[in-house]
């Protein structure tokens, strides 16, 4: 197998059909076209008759506005029998700009988060900025989580539901990055284990990476468990209420001492579980499948 890069005509782009990047860009980079795209977005009942979407866009001009519609044809909008129809990459301009990731970049002080520090006990808070949510320990600063999130999932909620939110985003798109497939475009990922992390307080943190748009998220190796079907049968048997607590309120999941390195060549990881008097211990491999698993008491102090 030769170690170079795949050339153009190798990939599945390589075709003299595909537009580049730029030009890509230069369409929508017109206040008539996005207004267009809007009003598909907004319309009731797709297709929409040309007649109708001049008169949702509020161009007057029939030549100016279906010069725009041309434009936009092809790449971001399809042509039916019945009218005009978003393609998929018409639909993503508009959850992009929605989600505020063109034209918005809030900044929140800290609020109080549920949970305590799995380090020192204090109390967490929660920031926002660079569109990304922390919660660290107010008194020693240990992070606890730490991700990205869409400036619009912020409007419209209160920090409770914000946490909420961002509890449930995460887990679902690390489970999705875990299982090869990058949140972001689709693509390959692949996850890998490295020793050292320069956020998390952790001695080794995992790390799932698109091959095709360079995608990464990085988290503790106790967020790979909360989708493990050996752990969810431990604790909904104890039922403890999994879902509705937030991932970075179980210490086996952000905290380093129910993390045991067992090698590193390869890799053997065990994570230790511990719901009241009883622990389940999962062994992981190199590609954090669980190999075993056992339960054992918990000692109690006295």
């Amino acid at each position: 197998m030769s170690d170079s890069a795949p050339t153009h005509e190798d990939t599945l782009l390589g075709c003299e059909d595909c537009i580049s990047p730029a030009e890509a860009f230069a369409i929508v980079a017109d206040e008539t076209r996005l207004n267009i795209l809007e009003a598909l977005w907004e319309s009731p009942d797709r297709p929409v008759p040309f007649s109708e979407l001049r008169r949702r866009v509020g161009v007057d001009d029939s030549a100016r506005f279906n010069y725009h519609l041309g434009k936009l044809r092809g790449q971001f909008v399809r042509k039916t029998d019945d009218g005009y129809d978003f393609r998929h990459a018409g639909e993503k301009v508009v959850r992009a700009v929605l989600a505020g990731t063109f034209n918005e970049d809030p900044v929140l002080p800290a609020f109080p988060a549920p949970g305590t520090c799995v380090d020192c006990d204090g109390a967490l808070e929660a920031t926002y900025a660079d569109e990304k949510l922390t919660i660290a320990c107010a008194d020693c600063g240990r992070v606890h989580a730490h991700e990205e999130f869409p400036p619009g999932g912020i409007d419209g909620r209160s920090p409770e539901a914000l946490l909420g939110a961002f509890d449930q985003r995460v887990r679902h798109l690390h489970c999705l990055a875990a299982d090869g497939v990058c949140p972001e475009c689709g693509g390959t990922t692949e996850t890998v284990l490295t020793p050292e992390s320069d956020l998390y307080d952790l001695d080794v943190v995992v790390s799932h990476r698109c091959g095709q748009c360079a995608y990464e998220a990085v988290s503790p190796v106790g967020l790979v468990l909360l989708d493990e079907t050996t752990v969810l049968g431990f604790l909904s048997s104890r039922n403890t209420d999994f879902c509705a607590t937030h991932f970075w309120r179980f210490p086996w999941v952000v905290g380093n001492e129910a993390l045991t390195v067992v090698d590193t060549d390869p890799w053997r990881l065990r994570v230790r579980v511990e719901d009241g008097d009883e622990a389940l211990v999962v062994e992981l491999d190199e590609t954090l499948t669980c190999v075993d698993s056992y339960t054992e008491r918990v000692e109690q102090v006295a």
